[in-house]
């Protein structure tokens, strides 16, 4: 599907948070300057649609324009390409839109804007473990996901839930930001740790997750934010600046080492033709495993044939024919396979861990 969308962009990052306000898409917006900074060709997709303020951050006030037939052309500033809900919706108006809608917003921002040719596509997500943040799992394969936290043990809790998350959808966690980390005064230099100190690097280094920096509270961030104009562009000698542009290196390490690692993820590399009466899976460890279809059906994870409060089997296994085929077979992302079923259930997901279990 990557291939399809997004032929050009060679890595995907997404930047998540727990929560809100911990500064996530100030945090997207300086670490996409940073990363052009080095040369790199950037795109920023503000899929934050409840609110969006990646144009806000970096002073856009033009609206995107029309490219080929049916495509979009992205609005550039600072050297970096960005779409955003914020240019299609007024202001003062609130976004009401249900899951389907949403799914098809991302679908849309990839595949409609051109993007052409980009080194890092940085998509700025809406905080929390929601529709959109599934959508785009199941849309593409992303690089990996950084996750934006303040030191607080509040902010902390709420972010594990979405390194799970993306966990679960076989998204790589490619590292953490400690964001608010101190509180330098702009007069007497004085620090203060208002949200305390170090928790998210303590907390990377319990999980093993790579802890790529930290940004201090201080005024010039939140000032050249307002004025669309972020500190990394308006003042790149600055050491906040400097500090974000070792995060962005940091980020191109762990790139790096994920992209060559890539392989130690248990993937299908070719999939039987449906309409047969087993399902025959080729993997990426040389495994190979036959799954009869009616078996497979029958093990359907979705809400329509098992309790998701209980765990309990709702589906009867007489109301499923004996020559129940696959209709259609879909990857889902980097994560599971998507199955319509001659009887036309088609809404279970079989995760690639599932699949196996079910095998063993």
């Amino acid at each position: 599907m990557k291939e399809k969308l997004i032929p050009n962009v060679k890595y995907v990052i997404a930047v998540a948070s727990g929560k809100g306000g911990v500064g996530k898409s100030t945090v997207s917006a300086n670490l996409a300057l940073a990363l052009s900074k080095q040369g790199l060709k950037v795109g920023v997709m503000d899929a934050d649609v409840y609110g969006p303020s990646i144009p806000t951050i970096l002073g856009i006030t033009e609206k995107p324009a029309g490219g080929e037939p049916g495509r979009i052309l992205p609005v550039e500033k600072y050297g970096l390409k960005v779409i955003s809900m914020g240019f299609f919706v007024p202001s003062n108006e609130a976004v009401i839109w249900r899951g389907p809608m949403l799914h098809k917003m991302v679908q849309d921002f990839l595949g409609v804007v051109d993007w052409g040719t980009l080194d890092y596509l940085i998509v700025d997500l809406p905080p929390g473990t929601g529709d959109i943040q599934l959508s785009l799992c199941q849309t593409i394969p992303l690089t990996g996901a950084v996750i934006v936290s303040t030191p607080q043990d509040v902010a902390w809790n709420v972010a594990q839930k979405a390194i799970v998350m993306f966990d679960k959808l076989n998204a790589p966690i490619l590292g953490i930001i400690e964001n608010m980390s101190t509180h330098a005064c702009s007069n007497c230099g004085h620090t203060e740790e208002i949200f305390g100190h170090g928790g998210a690097k303590k907390a990377a280094e319990l999980l093993d997750i790579a802890f790529l920096g930290e940004i201090p509270l201080v005024k010039s961030i939140r000032v050249t934010a307002d004025e669309g104009d972020p500190v990394v562009h308006a003042d790149p000698d600055n050491v906040i600046s400097k500090g974000i542009l070792k995060i962005a290196e940091n980020l191109g390490t762990q790139v790096k080492r994920q992209t060559s690692q890539a392989d130690s993820k248990k993937i299908p590399i070719k999939i039987g033709s449906p309409g047969q009466e087993t399902i025959e899976i080729e993997w990426n460890d040389g495994k190979k495993t036959i799954h009869n279809a009616r078996e497979l059906r029958l093990a359907c994870p979705c809400a329509a044939c098992v309790n998701e409060i209980t765990g309990k089997r709702t589906l009867r296994p007489e109301s499923v024919p004996q020559d129940v085929r696959a209709v259609s077979i879909q990857t889902v992302g980097r994560y599971a396979l998507m199955i319509a079923w001659s009887d036309r259930h088609n809404t279970g997901l079989y995760g690639f861990e599932f699949l196996r279990k079910l095998s063993a």
